[in-house]
């Protein structure tokens, strides 16, 4: 969840910090009783995460996206309309360029429609669930879910965060609970793509190819969850081992190697690396690593200047 909701907010270029993140999902699940030193963008990111995993089986309604709207622009004083549709008379387009060479990539409905549009497609996103009078497949809903969302794109800002969400929740609906995926990850890795597959699509009627690409990025996605799965378990089961031998800092390095998730270290943890990250001088650093490397927790590659350590996965 809290990866899902880290990602999903990098693909808007909003970077957040990742235990500040995780801290609020905790809170907001009655895990902690501490308050999480973190910003509005953490703890509205984290509340939307957690009512999407615990609403998955409940219907979508205006209400319900009025509410994770709240939650992710409450404290925005740029917005005219916050946890409610847009209502500014102006064109919403999407665009890139500088002030005298704007390209328009996408012009949504104008705001007057968009309730009598977002009624519809609620209705429609009902009616298509397993459950309803008209279901479709899932990975078929879940894709015209989330590019007709985008179309619609009903409020000011956030509307790649919401619409990811209800594809996400469709996903979800189809397995009959909720299923913990990285979607987010997958389309931030490909977000050129990603944004050139909704452009495109925008431009016609003809939405077969979008349902293809996504169809794949879905799948994809479920086949990287399965690896992140096995990931955490082989992190429990390393840091279970190391409890008791190895000291404050080792632990500290490892936690933020397995933070960096599987694909971990771009290159590797290097002994400037694990300088910066526990202000330890090079001897002790030096003693450190090799103690890892002892230990058999981290494997060592490359000499001298080059030396590289990894996290030691496959002992496991």
């Amino acid at each position: 969840m809290c990866t899902d909701a880290l990602d999903s907010s990098e693909i808007e270029g909003e970077h957040l910090n990742r235990d500040s993140v995780q801290s609020s999902i905790q809170k907001e699940l009655g895990l902690s009783t501490e308050s999480p030193r973190a910003s509005m963008a953490e703890r509205g990111i984290a509340k939307m995460m957690v009512s999407l995993y615990q609403t998955i089986s409940s219907p979508l309604t205006h209400q319900v996206l009025f509410e994770w709207h709240q939650f992710l622009m409450g404290n925005s004083h740029r917005l005219e309309s916050i946890g409610q549709y847009r209502k500014h008379e102006e064109a919403m387009q999407i665009v890139s360029g500088p002030d005298y060479n704007r390209k328009i990539h996408f012009e949504a409905p104008p705001s007057i429609r968009v309730p009598a549009e977002m009624d519809q497609f609620i209705d429609w996103f009902e009616r298509s669930s397993l459950t309803g009078s008209a279901p479709l497949p899932t990975l078929t809903r879940a894709g015209i879910a989330h590019l007709w969302f985008e179309s619609i794109h009903p409020f000011e800002d956030g509307n790649g965060r919401i619409g990811r969400a209800i594809a996400e929740k469709a996903l979800s609906q189809g397995f009959s609970k909720p299923v913990m995926t990285v979607l987010a990850k997958i389309l931030l890795k490909k977000r050129k793509e990603y944004y050139q597959q909704l452009g495109l699509t925008s431009k016609t009627l003809d939405i077969t190819s979008w349902l293809t690409w996504f169809a794949n990025i879905a799948l994809e996605a479920q086949q990287s969850t399965s690896l992140y799965i096995d990931f955490i378990i082989k992190k429990s089961i390393i840091l279970k081992e190391a409890e008791g031998k190895i000291n404050p800092r080792q632990e500290k390095v490892l936690l933020r190697l397995f933070n960096a998730g599987p694909d971990g270290f771009v290159g590797g943890l290097s002994a400037k690396n694990y300088m910066n990250i526990t202000a330890a001088p090079i001897a002790t650093t030096t003693r450190d690593l090799n103690d890892l490397v002892k230990k058999n927790i981290l494997k060592r590659t490359g000499e001298l200047k080059a030396t590289r350590y990894f996290l030691n996965l496959d002992k496991t």
